[in-house]
């Protein structure tokens, strides 16, 4: 090559053009293209060189999952509504001028805490005249009962008639009643004293007041005055639907699936309305045994324990319920899957490192992942990232499998397609 561009300045130097007796304009430039290719060849080396040992470019690397059986349970995402554990409206049971308010509003209050102060001076005169009235009795059965006692012996000695006699001892019969009945009224009047200092029924946190000092409570009905809520633990109100129900148990009753094992009540799991997941798990409580007929749903309670009170009545949230496992079950992230009208597909890649779609059969979804109950086998390997990077080579092409990793996980050494079947057949060998 170098004899050909040396032979190729010559023949363009200024020397040789001069001896020539006319210009030949065509030697000139076929004697330049000959330099262009010539200098093309020289190039075309270096990426051959570049595309490793037999001139062929390293296999595309595409994220995989390895296939492996277990149980998985069934999570089934609901709406419900957050509702306190129990609810006490404050009510006033005297009538009379709400004097002082005792609490803060949304205050944590105790059961038995006072809570209003209603006037108390015309149920404390009641209970005077009440007490005034009981001595009077107290003292008229003491008359009574003397006058009996002196009667009885003269009685028997003839000095006094029998119908005398006869009416002592009644006077003194109705004396105790008048005595018990005074007794019946200082215990009234004693309540009704009680009742203008307003106490709370439950423990729990109260909400605003609904009267203000110098209200008129209690004339002719109970006026409420305030509510009480025990949100510690609150209850979840969540429905499902009756035909998922059926649907159920059809399959426990079948095998297919079965129960969740290992706690006497279901757990549970709130999802707030951000996405966040409730930190404490909580318990089923009961299912009605009735359908709505309107809405052909099922209602269900569950307990949440709400130590910081984070959860309000009346929110609106979901419920995570697990109520079945799949037993030997595959689990795929989504991504790894492609739902379409004529199926769910899969790609698997070979040890040899071949891509072959397959056709697996998908069950519900739990953490961002598919439960895959047909098409796969334990230890194959699906395609879960790089399907962009086979977009643009032709079909056929080989690809290396490295372990995929989800995000935000801890990057584990890469697994390359077929080293488990590579170090089981050398175990063999030995």
């Amino acid at each position: 090559m170098p004899a050909l561009l040396r032979l190729s300045q010559t023949a363009l130097s200024p020397a040789v053009l001069s001896k020539r007796p006319f210009f030949d304009a065509g030697a000139v430039v076929a004697s330049a293209v000959a330099v262009l290719l010539l200098a093309g060849c020289g190039k075309t080396e270096a990426p051959a060189a570049a595309a490793g040992p037999g001139g062929k470019m390293p296999a595309p690397e595409v994220g995989v999952v390895t296939a492996a059986l277990g149980d998985v349970g069934l999570v089934t995402e609901l709406p419900g509504r957050l509702e306190a554990s129990r609810v006490a409206q404050v009510r006033a049971r005297a009538a009379g001028i709400v004097q002082k308010r005792l609490f803060v509003e949304g205050s944590e209050v105790k059961q038995g805490q006072p809570l209003f102060v209603i006037d108390p001076a015309p149920y404390q005169a009641a209970l005077q005249t009440a007490q005034a009235q009981l001595a009077r009795a107290q003292a008229n059965l003491t008359q009574a009962s003397a006058l009996a006692q002196r009667y009885q012996p003269l009685v028997d000695a003839h000095a006094v008639s029998r119908q005398e006699y006869a009416n002592a001892v009644a006077a003194e019969q109705q004396a105790q009643a008048d005595v018990a009945a005074g007794k019946a009224a200082v215990q009234t009047a004693q309540i009704n004293l009680s009742h203008a200092s307003v106490t709370a029924p439950i423990a729990g946190r109260i909400g605003r007041a609904l009267v203000t000092e110098g209200a008129l409570v209690g004339q002719g009905e109970s006026t409420p005055l305030a509510v009480i809520q025990q949100i510690h633990p609150v209850y979840v109100n969540f429905t499902q639907s009756a035909a998922e129900v059926m649907k159920l148990r059809r399959a426990l009753e079948a095998g297919q699936l079965k129960r969740a094992a290992g706690k006497e009540a279901a757990s549970i799991r709130v999802v707030l309305d951000d996405g966040s997941e409730y930190p404490l798990s909580g318990k089923l409580l009961f299912s009605d045994l009735t359908v709505d007929a309107t809405t052909g749903q099922i209602t269900l309670r569950a307990e949440v324990p709400n130590p910081k009170v984070e959860l309000l009545p009346g929110l609106y949230v979901r419920v995570r319920l697990e109520q079945a496992q799949v037993a030997d079950a595959i689990t795929l992230p989504q991504q790894a899957v492609t739902r379409t009208q004529q199926g769910d597909k899969v790609t698997v890649v070979t040890a040899e490192g071949k891509l072959v779609p397959r056709t697996v059969k998908v069950g519900a979804a739990r953490n961002n992942q598919w439960i895959v109950l047909e098409g796969l086998q334990a230890g194959e390997q699906v395609m879960v990232d790089g399907f962009q990077k086979l977009q643009m080579l032709p079909p056929g092409t080989p690809v290396k499998a490295v372990r995929w990793q989800a995000p935000g996980s801890v990057p584990q050494p890469a697994a390359p397609a077929g080293a488990a079947a590579a170090e089981a057949a050398s175990t063999a060998k030995q």
